[in-house]
């Protein structure tokens, strides 16, 4: 019942907030959600002592029958590939709860939403049957549309209709997939199995996993899929951007892993070549339009575009290195772009600008934001793969699993890391070294800028600090993780055209 019991806590946080009485001050709703999610976390890291690293397979089953006419169960579980990107979830939701300090325009809403979308994605990556995780999968898009619509900045109705109405579309080609199985299969059994040859000839194969591919692609996002990102993260608060870059982008790598290798293995052998070669593009891409922004949260955007093309890359070579490259890449990302985006907050608050043109000598440790800075230092450094970083394992083992079968690719990818190094040195030599400036009118003083406080910087700090960690201990994730990628790139292998006995 641990799982269940897990989904249920931000639900029913959602639900006992929603029933506050209206006058309930902004502060007391935020730390009955920051207690609700502190709950959530350390369950989700309750579930390793139950957990055995070395089993191979799913774990901790819960199944309760629902609609079996229409296939659809509510069957829970979890694997060495589910399990890491629910303790972020759980991680990464209370940060950006933590830091929702300003919210003074119905507060309510804002952290029932908040609490909403965790519950959620924690049940896509628990989920066992296609239905169910579609579900999940679409329960929070009403809720990540409003946090932007309502709590965005000036363009945000533009920026918000734009990412429902795209994601709304990866929503109906992955479950137009989704039934599609049923159809040519003929059965309404939506479990999780891969599907062969013997079920389904190649080219019913290869359009179903089209579309799954489409449709994560879009969610991840993959160029030329990506526009709606660097829209919403401007127009997000800092704390939504958190959760868009940190967990919700996931949401589609997860389903390239887990659905469109896990379920059509033979396929995805036959699509590899061209999806490594897809990867490479989206990441000389992202790179390259980072490179020419110049509004802070825009460029650290457009990296993520970037850096989800390895995750692409890793998986279309689907060797166990690869694969377990691509798990750390997912978690790595999501703490890294964290601590980007909490520290562009912090600037964007103090100065009134993200402008990179008119920033200048924010490390100042007089008058400027010089721990903001620092923070930002580290983020730009593990994003950039320096050793000793989280950034620098995940990187190296895609590169390293992915060479062999795919040398252009991989070095194509190798240069977009390399362009990472150049768009984020940009960004910290413009708006944090040299003389303090900021932008005239920005801000009222702008010589003597507010000082943040420690405690303030709190959920960024422990984010770096777990940067560090998994950096210098990176078998705190290989070891959890192992045994489940290893065993999608046996899936992978055995299951290739031919490779069948």
């Amino acid at each position: 019942m641990m799982l269940t019991i897990l989904l249920l806590i931000p639900f029913l946080g959602a639900l006992l907030i929603s029933v506050l009485p209206s006058e309930g001050s902004s502060e007391r709703v935020r730390t009955l959600s920051v207690i609700t999610l502190v709950a959530q976390c350390v369950l989700s890291f309750a579930l390793l002592l139950p957990f055995s690293a070395v089993e191979p397979g799913m774990q901790m089953l819960e199944t309760l029958p629902w609609l079996p006419q229409v296939g659809l169960e509510f069957s829970l579980a979890l694997d060495g590939l589910s399990l890491p990107l629910v303790l972020m979830n759980g991680v990464l939701c209370l940060v950006a709860t933590v830091a929702s300090r300003s919210i003074s325009n119905r507060p309510r809403l804002y952290f029932a939403l908040l609490l909403v979308i965790s519950g959620a994605v924690n049940g896509a990556f628990l989920a066992q049957n296609l239905l169910l995780f579609f579900l999940f999968y679409e329960l929070e898009l009403i809720p990540l549309w409003l946090l932007i619509a309502i709590w965005g900045g000036a363009n945000r109705a533009y920026a918000s209709t734009k990412f429902l109405i795209v994601t709304a579309v990866s929503g109906v080609l992955i479950l137009g997939a989704f039934l599609g199985i049923a159809l040519v299969t003929g059965t309404v059994d939506f479990g999780i199995r891969p599907i062969l040859n013997a079920q389904m000839g190649m080219t019913s194969q290869l359009v179903l996993m089209g579309a799954l591919l489409i449709g994560f692609g879009i969610k991840i996002p993959l160029f030329p899929f990506h526009t709606w990102l660097p829209d919403a993260h401007t127009e997000a608060s800092t704390p939504v951007s958190v959760l868009l870059a940190g967990v919700l982008l996931k949401l589609g790598t997860y389903g390239l892993l887990r659905f469109c290798l896990g379920l059509f293995p033979e396929a995805w052998s036959v699509a590899a070549p061209w999806l490594a070669g897809w990867a490479a593009v989206s990441v000389l891409y992202g790179s390259l339009a980072a490179i020419a922004q110049t509004d802070m949260k825009r460029m650290v955007a457009y990296s993520s575009v970037g850096h989800m093309g390895y995750v692409l890359l890793a998986a279309a070579a689907a060797t166990p290195l690869g694969l377990m490259g691509a798990l750390f890449q997912m978690v790595s990302h999501g703490l890294i772009s964290a601590v980007l985006f909490l520290a562009v907050g912090v600037v964007y608050e103090r100065t009134g600008t993200r402008d990179l043109n008119v920033l200048r000598g924010l490390l100042n440790p007089q008058r400027g934001l010089p721990l903001t800075g620092t923070l930002m230092i580290i983020g730009v450094m593990a994003s950039a793969g320096i050793p000793g970083m989280a950034g620098f394992i995940s990187e190296f083992l895609v590169f390293k699993g992915s060479f062999e079968l795919f040398p252009v690719a991989t070095l194509l990818s190798m240069v977009g890391s390399g362009l990472t190094a150049v768009y984020f040195l940009l960004l910290v030599n413009r708006a944090f070294f040299g003389r303090l400036a900021v932008a005239p009118g920005a801000n009222p003083n702008p010589s003597i800028l507010t000082q943040v406080s420690l405690g303030q910087q709190i959920p960024a700090l422990t984010m770096s600090l777990l940067i560090l960690i998994l950096g210098v201990a990176p078998n705190l994730l290989v070891g959890l993780s192992q045994t489940a990628t290893t065993q999608l790139s046996e899936l992978a292998t055995l299951l290739q055209p031919g490779g069948l006995t």
